[in-house]
Parts: C-alpha cells; sequence; structure tokens
C-alpha cells in the first residue's frame, strides 16, 4: 500500500515538472505590442539558445548617448538552428541590427522578427511575431529559390 502511495506522489510530482514550461509558454498578443514596432542597432552582450524560446540580449546607445540593455525573443533553439543560425552565429561584441515588436509592459524587452548583421546578411529571428517565417514557410521559400535573407 505505501508503495503505492509513493509511486503515485512521484507521478504527480513529475507530470507537475513537465507542466512547468507549458505555463511558462505564451503567445505573442499576450506579451508583445503590434503596434509598437522596433528597430535596434546594438551589440550583442549575450545569447541564450534555451527552450521554448531563445533570448539575443543587446547593448543599444540611445539617441542621448546612453546605453540600454535590451532583450530580444527569438524562436526556439531547434528552429533557429533550421533557420541557418549556428551556436556560433552571435558572439558578444557582434554588432546587429533586430525588427520585431516592444513589450506591452514598456520594459527593455522584445520579440525579433528579423535579424540583420552590419554586412547586410539577414536571417529570420522563427519566432512568434508577425512577419517572422515559420520552418514550414521557410523551407517553401527555399523551394522556390528565393535567398536567404
Amino acid at each position: 500500500m505505501i508503495g503505492r502511495i509513493m509511486l503515485s506522489v512521484v507521478a504527480a510530482g513529475v507530470g507537475l515538472l513537465l507542466a512547468v514550461p507549458v505555463w511558462a509558454h505564451h503567445a505573442f498578443g499576450a506579451e508583445f505590442d503590434v503596434n509598437k514596432p522596433l528597430k535596434l542597432r546594438g551589440t550583442v552582450t549575450k545569447w541564450e539558445m534555451i527552450n521554448p524560446h531563445s533570448w539575443i540580449h543587446l547593448d543599444v546607445k540611445e539617441p542621448d548617448g546612453k546605453v540600454a540593455s535590451w532583450m530580444i525573443e527569438g524562436g526556439s533553439p531547434n528552429s533557429l538552428l533550421r533557420l541557418g543560425f549556428t551556436r556560433n552565429s552571435l558572439p558578444p561584441g557582434t554588432e546587429i541590427i533586430v525588427e520585431g515588436y516592444r513589450a506591452k509592459d514598456g520594459a527593455n524587452r522584445g520579440v525579433g522578427a528579423n535579424l540583420t548583421f552590419t554586412d547586410g546578411r539577414k536571417l529570420f529571428l522563427g519566432g512568434s511575431a508577425p512577419g517572422a517565417l515559420e520552418i514550414g514557410q521557410f523551407e517553401e521559400a527555399i523551394r522556390r529559390g528565393e535567398p536567404r535573407r
């Protein structure tokens, strides 16, 4: 009897642990504002490839000359790898331009749609932002012979 109770407690605990990532996941509209597009030029300070989303940390020089730290959400690590990113794509010190949408709460946080390197190369961020290509759309564009942006 005690063995069954212990097994039930362990099973319930595992179920709760597996549910935590589901609670943490959100839709675009829950956190970001489609009416607040942003375009940031900054220097990468850190890149986190963690599930369910990646995060790019940027230092952005404001018009007054002060530097502001920003966090930009991207797609999952798996989707970014399939879209052309590698683990070495964004080392600290890399200057990039990110287009996306700002957080509803006005914090220095956003979701990215597209990323442009200073040499003109472009990559899709594959996240939840409107305009970000999902894997299927990207693969279809490649089949049509369209170049990677």
